[in-house]
């Protein structure tokens, strides 16, 4: 009965003082600061390159799954090595929601990525759920590459990704386990903001309208204020999932 309630205590407070709890949440803040800044300049897209990569698929990871949970199907993604990603889906003749489906797949891509990175920080309040998190998400990305991804670079950085992330999800120490699914839960969050433009752009060049700009189509608002309200989400999103991993138990 011990042991169980040792598990569920917050992730660094089980192994460190209060000081170093509140440091490494510092830390973090201070990393996803200075990850919006890399990714506005060219060299910082180098050094984050990866994260672009994971970022990429579960933006389009998440149009597809939300096109097959509305009833659609979820065809085929493409990830190339620019960072951009395409996912192909159909609406076999329409969704449960109708137009409003639409324009939910829509924002699912922008929003894949801040629910993901939430869902990742607050399993890091205990060393069992972080080291689950990373095996479960490194599996996904294996698995995603046999059923969906088609692209030949797709092919090579996805399986990649996911071998990496298994493997500390099954070997590494678990305070590195614990900051790793951190870490990556706030790279998650916080590329919404390498995407600014993309958010507050009404066309996505040759592959036709921009998110923002579908939603606009089905739920009439500005293509922009969507944009603004999905950054603003993002960042309550990244908050909110800190303050809960950190809240004492």
């Amino acid at each position: 009965m011990r042991e169980s309630n040792k598990e569920h205590q917050p992730l660094l407070a089980k192994e460190a003082p209060p000081e170093v709890e509140r440091m490494g949440l510092t830390w973090l803040i201070g990393a996803a600061i200075a990850t919006i800044i890399l990714w506005q300049v060219p060299a910082g897209n180098y050094i984050l390159y990866p994260f672009t990569i994971l970022a990429t698929w579960f933006h389009e990871m998440a149009h597809g799954l939300m096109a097959l949970i509305l009833g659609g199907n979820f065809q085929q993604l493409l990830i190339f090595s620019n960072g951009s990603g395409i996912a192909y889906y159909s609406y076999n003749g329409g969704l449960l929601l109708g137009s409003l489906s639409r324009a939910v797949v829509a924002a699912a891509g922008p929003m894949g990525p801040p629910i993901a990175g939430a869902a990742l920080i607050l399993a890091s309040r205990s060393f069992k759920t972080a080291s689950w998190s990373l095996k479960i998400l490194g599996s996904f990305l294996l698995l995603s590459t046999v059923i969906w991804v088609r692209s030949l670079f797709g092919l090579i950085a996805i399986p990649l990704l996911g071998l990496i992330i298994l493997g500390t999800g099954l070997k590494a120490p678990r305070w590195l386990q614990g900051f790793a699914v951190q870490f990556l839960g706030v790279q998650a969050c916080v590329s919404t903001y390498h995407q600014l433009d993309y958010l507050f752009s009404y066309s996505a060049g040759p592959l036709g309208l921009s998110d923002t700009a579908q939603i606009q189509q089905q739920l009439f608002l500005p293509y922009w204020f969507w944009g603004a309200l999905m950054a603003i989400a993002s960042l309550i999103i990244l908050v909110q999932s800190l303050r809960l991993a950190y809240r004492a138990s």
